[in-house]
């Protein structure tokens, strides 16, 4: 990346991180106009508009650097080769660390974006991310099944299944919009579930 190219990363990120503060700053998400985000970022307007193209793309954008920046923490996780149960733990953590960085109304506009359904039935969450989170998580459980935490009997096909129908089902807003505070149990109950069966 030479000179110019950082510079204009480096702007857009500003803008981004800018928008993103401004959509958290109130509890009820309050309706930011590109005024404020022009006077937060300390940006011209046409910078703005040169980079980004309209305030909706821009809201976008900033959905989509927070779930990648939430995606690469996990990869870096995932690059630390703990333990199974270790590993899902500090996922869930990292997701729960994520999630408490926004507010309820960011959280919600968030879900509408990614779950919303293309002419194929599709959500663009599952388009966009679920590929490379299924990836990991067929690796974890590989890692799992080598240490003795994750049954035999169960197949990679029916371990992705079981993934993308939780995923599938997060992405309907009556789940979605209860889900936020369950992480924890939610993975404590997927270790649990998918455990080689101790008794006997």
């Amino acid at each position: 990346m030479n000179g110019f190219e950082k510079r204009t990363e480096e702007k857009k990120n500003k803008v981004l991180e800018a928008t993103f503060e401004l959509m958290n700053r109130d509890a009820d998400g309050g309706n930011i106009t590109i005024e404020d985000i022009v006077k937060h970022a300390n940006v011209a307007k046409t910078t703005i508009f040169k980079y980004f193209g309209s305030k909706e793309n821009l809201i976008q954008k900033v959905f989509e650097h927070f779930i990648t920046q939430m995606i690469e923490a996990a990869k870096e996780i995932m690059d630390e080769n703990k333990p199974f149960e270790e590993t899902l733990i500090a996922l869930s953590q990292n997701k729960i660390r994520f999630l408490n960085q926004i507010n309820k109304p960011f959280y919600l506009k968030m879900m509408d974006y990614y779950t919303e359904k293309n002419e194929d039935g599709f959500s663009r969450i599952m388009q966009q991310y679920t590929q490379q989170n299924f990836m990991m998580m067929l690796e974890l459980f590989h890692r799992g099944r080598k240490e003795g935490k994750v049954d035999l009997k169960y197949s990679d096909e029916f371990l992705m299944l079981y993934f993308q129908a939780i995923v599938e089902g997060v992405s309907n807003p009556q789940i979605y919009e209860k889900i936020k505070d369950y992480t924890e149990e939610w993975t404590e109950m997927l270790i649990k579930g998918i455990a080689p069966d101790r008794r006997g």
